[in-house]
């Protein structure tokens, strides 16, 4: 079938948004600032690749649109509760996000991790809904699923792992690297493409190739990110860029050399795309998601 992952991408921008300002009507009472820094930090901008990734792995089994458009409002909720405290003074200590200022800026730091505290207990909230799906055991699968890939076992422990390698004094090396970013990032490609598959009530096997896809994808994600964060324009990324090489961070790129680090992120792409070997044109949309994590400038 003819893919065009452009209009996809800029349609599931546009449900999502819907989807959080339908979910965040901002109160008359003194929650409002709250509500209105969840929705600064959650509405607009960002590729809203993980969502994408949830609609493009339901629609391969049929699943109702709409009900995979609200579990990734769930993931997105998530990673943006993510960003908003990875971005604090705290943790990386950065002012500018998705080319506007941090919420910690935007606000203040009470404000910022309120919200992130309020964007983490949605998501659950959100897939615990009938709208997501009418059989309670699924939404439960889903709910331990999200909370595996966002918790100690998943991304909030890839961050710890990323904090300590600022105060080690031994370099980490490229094994503890990868579980890093497996932890960091992956864990929650992980869920977006699991999620799909609980949705699908697929068996092992087909969850397996998935898992696979999405490890594969999460590591060339990171990889790309190394790439921008050298490379890039902090303009078209919308982020500060050149922070790894002036902290003496250990990354893909300073471990490969660069190179060596794009070949690489294109045999994972390549190795992704061949998991996907059981499906047919409907699996097209994955496999164009796949190419563009590596070809994309922010």
């Amino acid at each position: 079938m003819a893919v065009n992952l452009k209009t996809m991408m800029e349609q599931v921008a546009q449900d999502i948004d819907r989807l959080f300002a339908e979910q965040l009507p901002v109160p008359e009472d003194p929650r409002r600032r709250l509500v209105e820094a969840m929705r600064y930090a959650a509405i607009g901008g960002g590729k809203r690749l993980r969502p994408l990734l949830v609609v493009a792995t339901c629609a391969l089994f049929n699943v109702d649109r709409e009900a995979a458009l609200r579990v990734g409002m769930a993931i997105e909720c998530i990673h943006v509760y993510s960003l908003i405290h990875d971005d604090m003074p705290c943790m990386d200590n950065d002012d500018l996000r998705r080319g506007k200022p941090t919420v910690h800026k935007a606000f203040d730091d009470a404000s910022a991790v309120l919200s992130g505290d309020a964007l983490q207990a949605l998501a659950f909230e959100i897939l615990s809904e009938e709208k997501i799906h009418t059989d309670p055991h699924v939404r439960l699968e889903l709910i331990q699923a999200l909370a595996i890939a966002s918790g100690k076992d998943g991304m909030v422990g890839g961050q710890a792992i990323d904090l300590a390698a600022e105060t080690s004094t031994v370099p980490f090396d490229l094994p503890t690297i990868t579980r890093l970013q497996q932890l960091k990032t992956g864990a929650l490609f992980g869920f977006c493409l699991e999620a799909g598959a609980i949705m699908g009530r697929q068996n092992k096997d087909i969850r397996d190739r998935l898992k696979a896809y999405a490890r594969d994808i999460g590591l060339a994600f990171q990889i790309a990110d190394d790439l921008i964060d050298a490379e890039g324009d902090e303009a078209v990324a919308g982020k500060a860029v050149g922070k790894d090489a002036a902290a003496g961070k250990a990354t893909f790129l300073s471990l490969l050399g660069l190179e060596k680090a794009r070949s690489q992120a294109q045999a994972l792409v390549d190795q992704a795309i061949a998991h996907l070997s059981v499906f047919g044109s409907e699996a097209d949309y994955l496999r164009s998601i796949a190419r563009y994590i590596v070809a994309r400038d922010h």
